[in-house]
């Protein structure tokens, strides 16, 4: 793989090794990949790879849970609804646990959940939330909830994975839940100036808007 061969390439030429392993494929080897590099200067971001072995630094989101707490928070919101979508294309590099949090609050809570593979062939339902995790799914989602003429946050809701500024303006606000990226970018920083192998858990934030 092209990640594998960049590695054993340059494996000698850094000070550390800070990686956010988003892989489309091939994710199930790359922890034999990773587990190449001297692990005293290595650093994961984002999420923590089964498999890797010994001790390195990592700041990561608990995704399992930081569904379920993200949900928990908006439940006055989510009442008017019934059933919660997520969309997960099938070459997503987003963890399964998404689905597990999101399966438990379901149980939890009494909502019907469905994990949507292709938004573009998905009819729109109403009295349904539909989360999406891949920013080009949220386009197509908002064009068709338009084109059946349904209301976002009344007929149906949106939340949307990671928040951007975009979000702030489109349809009078987009709900997002999203990790704390500056946090995540600090905490690295500061485990590469210290010289640590800490593992860092970063927060994760609901951002309650006009399309829930």
């Amino acid at each position: 793989s092209f990640f594998k061969k960049l590695l054993q390439n340059c494996k000698e030429n850094y000070d550390y090794y800070v990686i956010i392993p988003h892989f489309l494929d091939g994710e199930e080897q790359a922890h034999n990949v990773i587990n190449t590099l001297p692990k005293e200067k290595l650093i994961l971001l984002d999420k923590i790879i089964p498999g890797v072995t010994g001790h390195y630094g990592a700041i990561y989101e608990n995704f399992e849970k930081d569904i379920y707490t993200a949900l928990e928070e908006a439940l006055p919101q989510l009442t008017k609804y019934h059933t919660i979508n997520i969309i997960l294309p099938q070459n997503t590099y987003y963890p399964a646990e998404i689905i597990t949090g999101l399966n438990n609050f379901c149980r939890q809570y009494a909502f019907n959940s469905k994990v949507v593979a292709c938004i573009k062939t998905e009819e729109i339902k109403k009295g349904e939330v539909y989360i999406n995790v891949m920013e080009d799914d949220l386009v197509t989602l908002v064009e068709k909830i338009l084109s059946e003429d349904l209301k976002i946050g009344y007929d149906v809701g949106v939340i949307s994975y990671n928040e951007t500024a975009l979000k702030k303006i489109i349809l009078n606000g987009i709900t997002t839940i999203s990790t704390d990226f500056q946090m995540m970018g600090e905490k690295a920083a500061e485990l590469i100036l210290k010289n640590s192998i800490e593992h860092i858990e970063t927060k994760f934030y609901l951002t309650l808007r006009n399309s829930l």
